[in-house]
């Protein structure tokens, strides 16, 4: 049945639309696909959209694109003594596989493909697939290396011949000279077949790399591309970045409309003005633990002649208050995601006390706010906060770790009553005395939680049971207060950790389920601020 008449129909649509929902959620999605033949056609392009990106272990989905590969490509393979009836010539992906998984790809990071390669050979290795069929044991690491080069360009090029309409390329060039040489080919075939790319809507950038060949290619790239929406700038190279939004012969001044700061350092900026000045329809600016956040940047922003749509701000070192406060003048109304924090051990207590008084003062619109290290003196600044917020707040994360027992006391007595009547996720990373935390689910009996998670860090190993599991059934489980819940002990001893996940314990996964409440793995629900924007953008 072809894709129109899939979708001739409302209920297919509609049906189609609801399992968009699950997305991120594969077992449920894998489940999907056993219900019947209609929902098996809708929910495979949705297993196949990211496959590079699905962290479980299994590798398969290489073999099956390379079952996809041409004859010319097949016969290529086989001279690195790959022996298989199933990559012969001969063989034709349409009488092999039900779909044509390759063409259901819609994001793509080029850097996450020889990984997964190297899974899939680590994987075939410990089960001796290969001493009976491929034989890559004997080759020479030398051949080896070439082996997955040459997998990795043939993935790329299986893409191409496939006509994929991609939605997300993400390009990552770092230090390693053999992870380079694999981009630097990736780029030029890209370079060579520019309908590949031409209806992506979302590219981005991580350069380490000094490599001219390189940028010179992503120049290209940029250049060529009609149809930019959103872009990611990460870590080094902002000069390269702004050359390219710079350029004259650049086609994104009426297409780009986010733009994605992420470790980037600002320092010694001097055309700033000119970039945001030059982008027309530029609707969301997301700064994600930058550097030099400073006097130079800042009055850069605020000698802008337009809004400057600053919608999300997470900062990892010192501030120049003054300058922050003209910058949440100017654009604290826009902004939506905030954080503080991040990796700082001895953050200045005046600052951060400063810092929340702007965020309160100026941001009301903030719906995901992510806290480390609440210290005694600010905890009545963090619930002014929230209450601040209450109307618009989705998303709170709060991490706890190495904290004093009396401040967790505090903050799990008081922060109950302060939540809004429905969160669509709440992470709480902490360590929990059982008294407090049975005040902070009775507290907190009006709010409805979408996801919940809790990580409870525990300094010494007693068993594996979880300790706060009766008062979870008692207040959240048993009034059905939450759709998807995680939650895990984490033991640290010494320099060791142990973790114990909810979700490895069956029979406790099966009472849950009774009241129509899915545990997940902690790590599989647990979401962050670059995934976040990659979501809602």
């Amino acid at each position: 049945m072809s894709c129109s008449k899939i979708f001739s129909g409302d209920l297919p649509e509609l049906l189609y639309e609801i399992i968009k929902y699950f997305r991120n959620d594969y077992s449920t999605l894998h489940s999907c696909i056993l219900v019947n033949r209609l929902w098996c056609r809708l929910t495979i392009p949705l297993l196949w959209e990211d496959p590079f990106s699905i962290l479980n272990g299994n590798y398969n989905f290489i073999e099956i694109y390379l079952y996809n590969l041409n004859d010319y490509l097949k016969t290529k393979l086989n001279e690195y003594q790959i022996i298989d009836n199933l990559l012969t010539p001969s063989s034709s992906s349409n009488n092999n596989t039900l779909f044509n998984y390759p063409n259901f790809i819609k994001y793509l990071n080029i850097c996450k493909i020889i990984p997964c390669i190297e899974g899939w050979l680590e994987s075939n290795e410990r089960t001796s697939k290969f001493s009976n069929r491929y034989y890559i044991q004997y080759l020479i690491m030398e051949s080896v290396s070439e082996f997955k080069r040459f997998i990795n360009i043939s993935i790329i090029k299986l893409f191409i011949e496939n006509e994929v309409n991609l939605n997300t390329l993400e390009i990552e060039i770092s230090i390693t000279d053999y992870y380079n040489t694999c981009a630097d080919n990736i780029l030029e075939i890209i370079l060579q077949n520019p309908n590949f790319i031409k209806n992506i809507k979302n590219l981005k950038f991580s350069i380490l790399s000094s490599n001219k060949l390189i940028k010179n290619r992503i120049l290209q790239i940029i250049n060529s591309h009609q149809n930019l929406k959103r872009i990611l700038l990460g870590y080094n190279n902002f000069s390269l970045y702004q050359s390219l939004l710079l350029s004259n012969e650049s086609n994104c001044s009426n297409t780009l409309n986010t733009i994605i700061f992420y470790y980037i350092d600002f320092k010694s900026l001097i055309n700033l003005v000119k970039v945001f000045e030059k982008l027309n329809v530029l609707e969301s600016v997301h700064i994600i633990c930058c550097y030099s956040l400073d006097t130079g940047f800042i009055q850069q922003i605020i000698n802008l002649n337009k809004p400057f749509k600053l919608k999300s701000l997470f900062i990892s070192g010192r501030l120049q208050i003054q300058s922050l406060q003209s910058l949440l003048q100017k654009s604290g109304n826009y902004l939506e995601n905030f954080g503080y924090g991040f990796g700082i051990t001895n953050y200045d207590q005046l600052l951060k006390q400063q810092l929340l008084e702007l965020i309160i003062k100026y941001c009301k619109n903030i719906k995901f706010l992510n806290l480390h290290r609440i210290e005694n003196q600010i905890t009545s600044l963090i619930f002014n906060l929230i209450e601040n917020i209450k109307q618009f707040l989705n998303y709170l994360s709060i991490n706890l770790v190495n904290h004093q027992v009396d401040n967790i006391k505090l903050i799990l007595q008081n922060l109950g009553q302060s939540l809004p009547i429905k969160l669509e996720y709440l992470s709480m990373i902490l360590h929990i005395k059982e008294n407090d935390f049975e005040i902070f689910l009775k507290n907190s009996q009006n709010t409805f939680f979408k996801k919940l998670l809790i990580n409870n860090m525990i300094r010494e190993y007693s068993n594996d049971n979880i300790d706060i599991l009766p008062y979870i059934k008692e207040y959240i489980m048993k009034k059905e207060r939450v759709k998807y819940l995680a939650i895990k002990n984490t033991f640290i001893i010494r320099y060791n950790r142990k973790n114990v996940d909810l979700s490895d314990l069956k029979d406790e996964v099966k009472e849950f389920k009774l009241y129509n409440i899915k545990v997940l793995n902690y790590n599989d629900l647990s979401t962050d601020i670059y995934r976040y924007i990659n979501e809602i953008d």
